[in-house]
C-alpha cells in the first residue's frame, strides 16, 4: 500500500527509539544539504530530516527544494542538535513532485504580506498563519455540528436556489439560463419574460435559509442549517463577502430570551472545542497578532492578547441591554459629544453602525453585548412585533450579538408566528404574500411561538483567530471585482 504513512503531528508525540516511520509532506527548506525541514499541514510544526552526507545521490538532493513533494523512510532518533527532541535519520527518500525554485512564488523567507497572499490564495495554505486559520475554521465547523447534534437538532439542507428574499433587502445574485446579450423573451412591457427561464420564475442565490428553515422547525421542533449564502452588496470592506456561510438553527416553542440563552450557549461551546482542540494554532495565531499590533499606534492597539479575548467571552456572561438603552449611551458619550464617531448618533429609530456596535462592546461593556427590542422600522417582515407601542415607538423582538473587533457577530429574532400581524407587516414592506403562500400555511395550521438566529461563520472565524480581514479566514474569497480560483 502505498499511503503508509504517519502524520507528522502525531509523529512529534512520539518518543523516538529508533523505530521505522515513513512520512510524506513538502519541504519547507533544505539546509546543507543535511536537514530537511518537512510539514504535511497537520501541524505547523515540521519534522527535521537527517539525509546523512554521502548518502544519497547528488541529482536527488538537487531535486529536493522548496515545497517539493517527498516521500521518506527512516527511523525516529533522539536529536544530537538543539530545537527539537527528534531527527528521522532517512533510508529512503522518494521525489513524489518536483517544485521549480526560481518560479515558486510563495518564498517564506522574505514573509509574504496578506495583500500579496491574497493573489496566490491557491498556495497561501501552505504558510503557517493559513494552516492555523484553516485548522481552526475546521474545529468551529465541526463543534457546530457536534453542539446541535447533541441538542437533539435536525440538520436540514435548504435550497441554495430561490425564488424569495428573506431579509428583502434586493441585494441577490440573479440564476438564468436566458441569454444576456438582449434576446432574451421580453412581456408586452419590455421586461424580461421569465416563465422562459429555466425554472419557470425569476430565481436567486439564496440570502438566507430561515424561511425555508422555518418550515422545519414547525415540524421538526429544533433544526438547524449550515451552508453558504449570497449577497450582492457592493461592500469592500474587511468585514464583508459577497459568498459567505451561515448558521441558522430554528426553534419551535421559543421565545427571544430562549434565543439569547442558545445563542450565547452556543458561541461560548464552539469557542471552547477550539481553544480545547486547537490550543497549539491559537498561540501561534496569538503570537502572530501580537507582532502585528506592534506597528499600531497605542490607542488602535487591543487591550487583551488573542486567548485572554477568548477567556474573556468563556468567562463572562454577554451583557444584554435594549436598542432603546444603547442610544442613550452612544448619544451621551464623550465620544459622540465630541464628534468622534463617523456616523453621528442622531437618535431612537437610526440604524446603528459597525463603529457605534464596537464602541459598546470595546469602550463601554469590554464584554460581548446582546442588543434587542429594536425598531421595527429598521429590521425584517418576518420579526415579531412587541405588545404596546410607546409614543409611536413600534419595536420588534429583534437581538444582535456584538464581539470586540468585529461588531455584530449574531443576528436573530423571535418570529411573528400571528397571521394577522404578519400579513399586515408584509403589506406595509410590500412583500408580496402571494409569493410566501407556503411560508404563511405555517401560521395558518398549528403555528407556534418560535425564534431563530444566523451567525455569519466567517466573521466567528475571524473573532476567533484575530485576522483582521474576512477576506483571510475563507478559502477563496468571493468581493466586488474578484472571484480568481
Amino acid at each position: 500500500m502505498f499511503n503508509k504513512r504517519t502524520r507528522i503531528k502525531e509523529l512529534l508525540q512520539q518518543e523516538p527509539a529508533g523505530q521505522e516511520v515513513t512520512v510524506m509532506g513538502w519541504v519547507r527548506s533544505f539546509r546543507n544539504n543535511q536537514f530537511i525541514a518537512l510539514n504535511d499541514g497537520s501541524t505547523n510544526n515540521n519534522i527535521q530530516v537527517v539525509t546523512g552526507l554521502g548518502k544519497f545521490g547528488d541529482d536527488l538532493l538537487k531535486r529536493i527544494t522548496s515545497s517539493a513533494s517527498l516521500k521518506i523512510t527512516g527511523t525516529l532518533d533522539p536529536s544530537l542538535g538543539k530545537g527539537q527532541k527528534m531527527d528521522l535519520n532517512a533510508t529512503t527518500i522518494e521525489v513524489l513532485g518536483d517544485s521549480d525554485p526560481e518560479k515558486y512564488p510563495l518564498q517564506l523567507k522574505n514573509r509574504p504580506t496578506l495583500e500579496y497572499l491574497r493573489e496566490i490564495a491557491h498556495l497561501r495554505f501552505r504558510t503557517n498563519t493559513f494552516g492555523s486559520v484553516f485548522r481552526v475554521r475546521h474545529a468551529l465547523a465541526f463543534a457546530i455540528h457536534k453542539f446541535f447534534n447533541e441538542k437533539g437538532f435536525v440538520y436540514m439542507h435548504t435550497p441554495i436556489i430561490t425564488a424569495s428574499d428573506a431579509e428583502g433587502a434586493g441585494e441577490m445574485f440573479r440564476v438564468t439560463t436566458l441569454p444576456v446579450d438582449g434576446t432574451a423573451p421580453k412581456n408586452e412591457d419590455g421586461s424580461v419574460n421569465f416563465k422562459e427561464d429555466f425554472f419557470g420564475r425569476s430565481t436567486n442565490l439564496t440570502v438566507s435559509g430561515q424561511l425555508e428553515g422555518e418550515l422545519g422547525a414547525t415540524a421538526f421542533g429544533d433544526i438547524y442549517t449550515f451552508g453558504p449564502t449570497f449577497r450582492a452588496e457592493n461592500s469592500n470592506t474587511a468585514r464583508h463577502l459577497a459568498e459567505f456561510w451561515m448558521i441558522e438553527p430554528e426553534m419551535a416553542f421559543c421565545d427571544l430570551e430562549d434565543n439569547m440563552n442558545l445563542a450565547e450557549e452556543f458561541i461560548r461551546y464552539i469557542i471552547r472545542h477550539a481553544m480545547d482542540n486547537n490550543r497549539e494554532d491559537l498561540d501561534f495565531l496569538a503570537q502572530r497578532l501580537a507582532e502585528e499590533e506592534k506597528q499600531l499606534p497605542q490607542d488602535k492597539r487591543s487591550e487583551m492578547g488573542l486567548i485572554e479575548k477568548l477567556e474573556f467571552v468563556l468567562n463572562n456572561s454577554f451583557e444584554r441591554l435594549t436598542y432603546t438603552d444603547a442610544i442613550t449611551i452612544l448619544k451621551e458619550s464623550n465620544h459622540n459629544k465630541k464628534k468622534k464617531f463617523q456616523y453621528e448618533i442622531t437618535g431612537w429609530g437610526m440604524d446603528l453602525q459597525s463603529e457605534h456596535e464596537r464602541y459598546l462592546v470595546e469602550k463601554h461593556f469590554k464584554k460581548p453585548v446582546i442588543l434587542y427590542n429594536y425598531p421595527a422600522a429598521i429590521k425584517a417582515f418576518y420579526m415579531r412585533q412587541n405588545d404596546g407601542c410607546e409614543e409611536g415607538k413600534q419595536t420588534v423582538a429583534a437581538m444582535d450579538i456584538l464581539a470586540p473587533g468585529i461588531g455584530e457577530i449574531v443576528g436573530g429574532s423571535q418570529r411573528e408566528e400571528r397571521l394577522e400581524k404578519l400579513e399586515q407587516r408584509m403589506k406595509e414592506m410590500h412583500v408580496p404574500a402571494e409569493e410566501l403562500w407556503w411560508y404563511l400555511d405555517t401560521r395558518r395550521f398549528g403555528t407556534v411561538p418560535h425564534a431563530g438566529f444566523g451567525l455569519g461563520f466567517e466573521r466567528m472565524v475571524q473573532f476567533v483567530t484575530g485576522m483582521t480581514n474576512i477576506r483571510d479566514v475563507i478559502a477563496f474569497p468571493r468581493t466586488p471585482g474578484s472571484a480568481e480560483f
